[in-house]
């Protein structure tokens, strides 16, 4: 069970603004009794009332709503004030990761540029393309399919002698553990029904 303190002082906070001002639900005790929604429908909803008050010539009346109204709205520019400051903020910030983010990719560019002109061990320079295949280095002549790795072809089975077909190995029968009867496995027809 609370003690009186916790809540007498739990007390102070409720009426303090939390969280997003411009969606939350506030309950106004205004003149004519409860007003209730966002603060925009709030604002709109004493803006009808003050003008129905003119149209009814009281003054006083009309003073009062347009006071509530004005309250509201004075708490709706500031949260959309802290709203847009707090977007700029994290714009802001956003822009500086991306500059940062840019200039270590530029650094390590640079680095791998430096690293890869520099040091002649790390990578090998690919030899200069010549624009004519005949100029370039050729291969020697590969004598033995079997050693190049080649795939092989009718061709080259042709040329190798043809090894005698092999025949096929027959199966001896499975062993079976001892102790067991040996089972037919030929059906009978009397246990199967559904052979007759």
């Amino acid at each position: 069970m609370r003690s009186s303190k916790s809540r007498s002082r739990n007390k102070g906070n409720r009426n303090r603004p939390s969280g997003n001002i411009v969606n939350r639900v506030f309950d106004s005790s205004g003149p004519e009794g409860k007003v209730r929604g966002t603060p925009q429908q709030v604002i709109d909803k004493y803006n009808q009332l003050a003008r129905d008050s003119q149209l009814g010539n009281d003054r006083v009346a009309t003073e009062n709503f347009q006071q509530h109204a004005e309250h509201y709205q004075r708490m709706l520019n500031e949260a959309q004030r802290e709203q847009d400051a707090r977007r700029e903020e994290q714009e802001r910030q956003n822009r500086e990761r991306q500059q940062e983010r840019d200039r270590e990719r530029r650094e390590r560019v640079e680095r791998q540029e430096r690293e890869g002109n520099g040091g002649g061990d790390k990578q090998p320079q690919p030899a200069p393309v010549s624009a004519d295949p005949s100029e370039a280095d050729q291969p020697d002549v590969i004598g033995d399919v079997a050693e190049s790795g080649l795939v092989e072809t009718p061709e080259t089975k042709a040329e190798e002698p043809k090894a005698a077909p092999k025949k096929p190995r027959k199966r001896s029968p499975r062993k079976k553990p001892e102790g067991e009867a040996p089972k037919d496995d030929a059906p009978k027809a009397e246990e199967n029904p559904a052979a007759e």
